[in-house]
């Protein structure tokens, strides 16, 4: 395997990114997906970085700033982390996580919040191991009728 490299998000990577997604939850992004990626890359306070091997995409972290959230002035959220299946396990998540992390921290951003399920203990253990830990917060959620 070819070593991986680190950069920003392109609007050229989105169609990799999409077919990455893919191979993961096994099913078509939501009709606006790309469109709301690319509102992200246009603010350069996101985070958003793909993993290459050459020219091809093997992976992508979606980072987005927030401000007045609950009572946190200005946060970070992971959004989105994604690696092709065959480049699992190779610590490819980990220099993304590392580089969102890192272009969060130059824009002087100190709190970064992500929300996972909690039976998904691959996304767990990912996240433990850049650093998340339990925050204050406990998700909510109310589904609406159809």
């Amino acid at each position: 395997m070819s070593a991986s490299s680190i950069r920003k998000m392109r609007k050229e990577d989105l169609a990799a990114a999409g077919k990455i997604r893919k191979s993961i939850t096994k099913r078509k992004a939501p009709k606006n997906w790309e469109k709301e990626i690319l509102v992200r890359l246009e603010d350069k306070e996101n985070q958003c970085y793909v993993a290459t091997t050459g020219k091809d995409v093997i992976g992508f972290i979606i980072g987005e700033t927030k401000t007045l959230d609950f009572g946190v002035d200005k946060s970070g959220w992971l959004v989105e982390v994604a690696i092709d299946p065959e480049h699992m396990g190779s610590g490819i998540g980990k220099k993304l996580g590392k580089a969102m992390l890192n272009g969060f921290k130059k824009i002087g951003i100190r709190e970064i919040y992500t929300a996972v399920r909690w039976d998904s203990t691959d996304l767990l253990s990912f996240f433990k191991s850049i650093g998340f830990e339990r925050s204050e917060f406990i998700n909510l959620e109310r589904r609406m009728k159809k």
